[in-house]
């Protein structure tokens, strides 16, 4: 009984002592926001570089560079005063996403035609911002840098990390939302 007792007093003892982390072996280096912020800028420099010169290279386009990080290029324009799409619309499209060198990632037929709640659904960001720029029944080329895409983690198929990406898309229709 006595040395049960006395085994008690030593557990307790034993199991009330501080517990000490312990330093990693190998310690990772530290990285830094301003760093980080430093590579990503450069990364969007080398990508936003690689976009100009296809821009320069395509002679037959004009290509309007927007506010939002994209360039884009009318292929049909409408001229018609006719109302773009706003928040809560749902618009009728067909697009395309090819990569910068023109290689065909995903084809119309194989997106099909997509019916988009503007603003109200999750899509690539460029052609959020970009399909508020159209009119029903044009058709446009975007150039959208991998920010404005599909990011540091690609779509996990066929667009890589970090790829900007070209997509010609039509705006096939436009229903308005009643509460606009």
């Amino acid at each position: 009984m006595r040395i049960s007792a006395l085994f008690l007093v030593v557990l307790f003892f034993v199991s009330c002592t501080e517990t000490v982390a312990r330093k990693p072996i190998h310690p990772k280096p530290s990285t830094t926001i301003s760093g980080l912020v430093k590579e990503n800028k450069l990364l969007n420099d080398i990508e936003n570089k690689k976009i100009e010169q296809l821009i320069k290279r395509d002679s037959t386009n004009k290509y309007i560079q927007s506010t939002k990080g994209f360039w884009y290029t009318y292929i049909k324009k409408i001229n018609e005063q006719t109302q773009s799409p706003q928040k809560g619309d749902v618009v009728t499209i067909s697009y395309d996403i090819k990569n910068l060198k023109g290689g065909l990632l995903y084809s119309k037929e194989s997106l099909g035609i997509k019916q988009y709640k503007v603003d109200k659904e999750d899509f690539i960001s460029g052609l959020q911002d970009g399909i508020k720029l159209m009119k029903k029944g044009e058709s446009i080329t975007f150039v959208i840098p991998s920010y404005r895409a599909f990011g540091l983690t690609g779509d996990g198929n066929k667009i890589g990390i970090n790829q900007s990406i070209i997509s010609t898309l039509t705006l096939i229709d436009i229903k308005k939302n009643e509460d606009n």
